[in-house]
């Protein structure tokens, strides 16, 4: 809208604030009574190294790349380097003789640096890097935290739940 004169425009409030409203004390007695309703329900504490979590098939732990048959899927595009928004993965590609003419010589991940995001999985044409269910990560230097294709390669049959849940979710 605008003025009589035409030139400003005018806001105009489709309800202006009460008094009571202006103070934020019944959002503040709405936040009390949620914090005090919370308190009396049960807790539970996991007792974590003798009581595992067991993700869901949607949990994103670690990135893996899959391993069919003593052979990685990876084709070595690259696409998964370039999407991740943490620059932490790095690949190099070689050419081969085989059926998928192309395969990482290097492919690292900096664990570090991963915000375990899922850019990556959703990128790969080949489903070769999923996030897996492995959620415990230890480092004592940096240089551990560098998981290269020893550390990262995973069989199918092992990431075969996650595997049906992309297959589903898409």
């Amino acid at each position: 809208m605008t003025n009589s004169n035409g030139s400003q425009p005018v806001q105009v409030r489709s309800k202006d604030l009460s008094f009571w409203q202006r103070t934020y004390i019944p959002e503040i007695v709405k936040g009390m009574a949620l914090t005090m309703s919370q308190i009396f329900k049960p807790k539970f504490t996991r007792q974590y190294p003798e009581e595992r979590f067991n993700p869901q098939p949607s949990y994103r732990g670690r990135p893996v790349l899959v391993e069919e048959e003593g052979v990685e899927r990876c084709v070595a595009c690259g696409l998964c380097a370039r999407v991740c928004p943490a620059l932490a993965i790095e690949v190099q590609a070689s050419e081969t003789e085989l059926v998928k003419e192309r395969y990482p010589v290097k492919f690292e991940i900096n664990m570090l640096r991963c915000i375990f995001c899922g850019f990556c999985e959703e990128a790969c044409p080949e489903e070769a890097i999923i996030m897996s269910d492995e959620y415990e990560l230890v480092f004592t230097n940096p240089e551990q935290a560098i998981y290269g294709k020893d550390k990262l390669l995973m069989s199918a049959d092992r990431l075969r739940t996650r595997l049906e849940f992309l297959r589903q979710a898409r």
